[in-house]
């Protein structure tokens, strides 16, 4: 335990919270399995997930941001043999990709009250094992234990799209574990070629070593493809349309706000401090292609006609800024990313609610079919419109912070790959207004549709205190990522020197 003491401060709350965060969803999806009757199962689901996001929130507010160490560390032996350890603590990049987690969970059961009408039991149990696997993943310290939970999310989200998707569900479902899997054999080899130089599975122990440059050359690319299918980034995005457009609102959720973090997650944890000199070797491609999954997406989008399409292309675009962040190499670039990535999931996520909740009502995606309800549904094109302009990075909303670091980063090292950036920017506005001015004024309708019901409401306005909180006070938020991100800069340089 002594070797773990450089850079894990052990947890000083009576109880183990990270093991908690972690599990507690894992122990309401097995409970769910001796339930019965479909009110106590969805009653049970939301308990346990509401209980978890306190439990975050508990980390958040004991979090030192005066330390680049990793906190609330846990330490237990699992296997000494090959020196594999159950080992957990979180830092900067971390904390709030868990906040982000807890948080919509209990916002995907609600969404999904009334919207999932068979096996809830079985979709409430995969929504609670989703949410297990994810924390894990965010709070793993040791490199087998993250790739059990990195593999552990991947049946439960196969399955939401496979059984209670729409009807390209079997297309859409193959396609995303066919890409998943693809992405974690490379992640393996990478592991396995890390042990095998280092002789230990501790992820900080791997971290800014004095690798040759060949190593990391080839370390970086096994790396490399499984977080970019995972981004996904240009050219590995064709599994996430039909994964989203197919997955029940729950999922697509789920998908675009927490799975896709795992790729920007994973170069920043590994890539850019265990593989430095590479990840600047290949910088300049990595630059390229986030700047053609700017472009390419804003212009996908701009010809789609069904809303979850056009959000899920969006994705595209918005994961294409966090990875140009990553690959600048600035403190203003990678606190950007981390931004983006905390940003992007709150806005896409709730826009992906918002079409869930319109689906409901007009059985259609298509945005003609939902174009003109400003009159009939006021409440809804309130929010939807909020979440709109914030998708575009509109002054004074989420977004714009994170675009914002990331163009300040990105323009002090390539100013050429910065113009196309702000190319991407407009036409992120030119097709999210495209979209909005279609749902509220597109066509005179006179159907009677509901507003928003009650519990509609709850679950999207926790998203717009984010919105415009991250927009007006981003200080607290650049706060927490600062130190582990400048320890990264300064451990990253020594190797230039």
């Amino acid at each position: 335990m002594t070797a773990f003491n450089k850079y894990l401060i052990m947890n000083t709350l009576s109880f183990p919270i990270l093991s908690f965060v972690i599990f507690i969803p894992l122990a309401g999806a097995i409970l769910l399995l001796f339930m019965r009757g479909e009110r106590s199962v969805k009653m049970t689901a939301l308990i346990t997930s509401i209980i978890n996001f306190p439990l975050s929130l508990l980390i958040y507010l004991r979090f030192d941001v005066g330390t680049d160490k990793f906190q609330f560390g846990e330490f237990i032996p699992w296997i000494p043999a090959y020196n594999i350890n159950y080992v957990l603590g979180i830092d900067g990049i971390t904390i709030f990709l868990i906040l982000l987690t807890t948080l919509l969970a209990p916002l995907c059961i609600l969404c999904s009250w009334t919207a999932i009408e068979r096996r809830v039991k079985e979709f409430m149990f995969c929504i609670l094992i989703m949410e297990t696997a994810m924390i894990g993943v965010f709070c793993a310290l040791d490199f087998i234990l993250f790739y059990v939970f990195w593999e552990a999310m991947l049946i439960p989200m196969y399955l939401l799209i496979a059984i209670w998707g729409g009807p390209n569900k079997d297309y859409a479902s193959i396609k995303f574990f066919i890409y998943t899997l693809f992405g974690s054999v490379f992640l393996l080899v990478a592991i396995i070629a890390v042990y095998l130089t280092t002789g230990t599975f501790s992820i900080p122990d791997a971290m800014f070593r004095d690798y040759g440059f060949n190593f990391q050359l080839w370390v970086f690319l096994a790396f490399a493809i499984a977080f970019a299918i995972k981004v996904p980034m240009f050219p590995f995005h064709t599994w996430l349309p039909a994964a989203h457009t197919e997955a029940p609102t729950a999922g697509s959720v789920f998908l675009a706000s927490v799975l896709l973090k795992m790729g920007t997650y994973g170069f920043l944890r590994f890539c850019l401090p265990i593989t430095p000199k590479a990840s600047v070797f290949f910088g300049p491609y990595m630059i390229a292609l986030s700047v053609i999954a700017i472009i390419y997406g804003g212009f996908v989008c701009l010809s789609q006609t069904d809303m979850k399409k056009l959000i899920a292309y969006s994705s595209v675009a918005h994961m294409g800024f966090a990875t140009l962040g990553i690959f600048s190499f600035t403190l203003f670039g990678w606190e950007g990313a981390l931004l983006q990535m905390l940003n992007h999931g709150v806005t896409t996520g709730a826009l992906f609610l918002c079409v869930g909740i319109v689906y409901e009502r007009t059985h259609s995606r298509e945005i003609y079919d939902n174009a003109g309800l400003g009159k009939i549904m006021p409440a809804y094109v309130g929010f939807f419109g909020l979440f709109s302009i914030s998708s575009f990075a509109f002054p004074g909303t989420n977004n714009f912070v994170g675009e914002l670091y990331v163009l300040i980063g990105i323009f002090s090292q390539n100013k050429l790959a910065g113009f196309f950036s702000i190319v991407g920017a407009l036409l992120a506005a030119a097709y999210m207004l495209r979209l909005l001015k279609q749902i509220v004024w597109g066509r005179e309708d006179k159907r009677e549709i509901a507003d928003m019901k009650a519990r509609e409401v709850i679950y999207l306005l926790p998203l717009v205190v984010f919105v415009v909180w991250m927009g007006f006070f981003p200080r607290p938020f650049v706060q927490v990522i600062e130190k582990t991100l400048m320890n990264l800069h300064s451990q990253m340089n020594i190797f230039f020197r």
